[in-house]
Formats: C-alpha cells, structure tokens, sequence
C-alpha cells in the first residue's frame, strides 16, 4: 500500500485517479481549496485518508496545504493535479499581486514540491497544449502582455514539465515524471473533447504507483502509461535552471 497525495481531487481527473488508487487498496489524501469543497470530496470518496485544505492561488493557501500534508506524516508519492483552463481570463491574487493561472498551475506545484517532506515519487499534470507553450520568461505572468488564455496556459503546462524534468535530474532517488491525460470532457476540457474519459486518470495513478519498469523511471513524459516526446526546451537545462531561480524569488523557497 502506497501512501499518495493529489492535489485539486475535488472532482475531475483528480477525483477520478483518487478512486482508482482507493479502489486498489491505496492510503488516498484529497485536496480542496476550502472546507466547503472538502466536505464535497469526502462525500464523493469516504475511503480517503484525510483531505487537506487551501487555496492554491495564493502563497499563504500553498504554505498551509503543505503544512497540513506534512502534519499527517510522509507520502510515498504526490500528484500535482491541480490546475486552471485556458478558458480563464487574467486574474491577480488580492494577497501576493500573482497572475492565478501562473500561481495554480506552476508556483503551486513548484512550492509544495519544496515544502513537502520528499516523497518517493512526483506527479505533473501537463497538457498536449504545452507543445505550443513559450519558454521564455520575460513576461511569465502577462504584465505587459496583453491576455490570452490559451496561451498562458499552454506556457505554464510547458513550465510544469520543466519543473518535472528538473526535479528528476536535481533530486536523485525521487521518480519525477510529467504526463499529459489527454483532451478530455471534464470541466476544463469542456464537452466536446474527443479523448477516452475512462483513460484520463490511469497514467497519473500508475506513475504514483506502479512497479511496472516503465513506470519506475524519472524525467519522463507520458500519454496512457506510453513514452511521448516533450517539447525540447523542457529538457533546456538554462530553461530549468531560470523557471527554479524566478519560483524561488517569488516564494523565498529554493529546491
């Protein structure tokens, strides 16, 4: 039995891969943004361990979901599911002035990285939308630029990879992989996404879990538990080295 955290498990991929690790017999920690939605979560699995609490889009809610994490003792792996659309229009933190598509999607699994107690296995969510991400970091968080949405989210699905390949050659005896679950009909995929709903969950739980050969590397990208190319500057270690060096401005916390 596997000890797995997953954040953003409310409802969606999160909820769904949460379930199919309950189901196998795994210790299951949820996560919600507020008491409201945790009381939502464990109605929709009671064979969760705990849930733990905080909003992801500011600093201080990082801080306090990695406080309670680490307050229920160590995991054996963590899946970063948390995450926004490319629907969103641009939004700033009221508490930190961060761009909360920025925040949610890469600060956050970025920081909760740092501050857990180091699993033995990390888990990104990316997107095929990454492909088509900017890996410059001149503007990451649309100050000067003028929004786009799909654009902002096809970057920071890119910066979740770099963070994943990053930790993989920076953290040694931890498997860090990334993996995108295909464009499904969840709330973010909207209804007319044409991908297996019934697929989406599985390379994220098997990446936590698995004993599988496959499954036991690190610096990975996958698509239904399979190998597939990510795009190139991901494995740029200058790429990696300055996403590392502005999260750690932005939050004080350095991998």
């Amino acid at each position: 039995m596997s000890r797995v955290l997953i954040t953003g498990s409310t409802e969606g991929l999160g909820l769904m891969a949460a379930k199919l690790l309950a189901d196998g017999g795994h210790s299951v920690t949820l996560h919600a943004r507020s008491a409201a939605r945790a009381e939502d979560a464990r109605a929709a699995l009671p064979a969760a361990r705990a849930v733990v609490v905080g909003d992801l889009s500011s600093i201080a809610g990082m801080r306090q979901v990695a406080e309670q994490a680490n307050a229920g003792g160590s995991y054996d792996a963590v899946i970063h599911n948390a995450g926004v659309g490319y629907r969103e229009p641009r939004r700033i933190s009221t508490d930190d002035g961060l761009e909360h598509v920025f925040a949610i999607n890469v600060l956050a699994p970025y920081l909760l990285t740092g501050l857990i107690e180091r699993p033995g296995r990390l888990v990104y969510l990316s997107s095929g939308m990454h492909r088509g991400g900017d890996p410059g970091l001149t503007d990451p968080q649309w100050e000067s630029r003028r929004w786009n949405g799909s654009q902002a989210y096809s970057d920071s699905k890119l910066f979740d990879v770099v963070l994943a390949f990053a930790v993989a050659r920076l953290w040694t005896g931890v498997l860090s992989n990334a993996l995108e679950p295909g464009w499904v009909p969840t709330r973010m995929g909207g209804p007319g996404a044409p991908d297996d709903m019934s697929l989406a969950p599985v390379t994220q739980a098997w990446l936590a879990v698995s004993p599988d050969p496959d499954a036991t590397t690190t610096g990975g990208y996958f698509y239904h538990q399979k190998p597939r190319t990510a795009h190139p500057a991901a494995r740029d270690l200058k790429i990696q080295d300055r996403l590392l060096s502005y999260c750690a401005t932005l939050t004080g916390v350095t991998l």
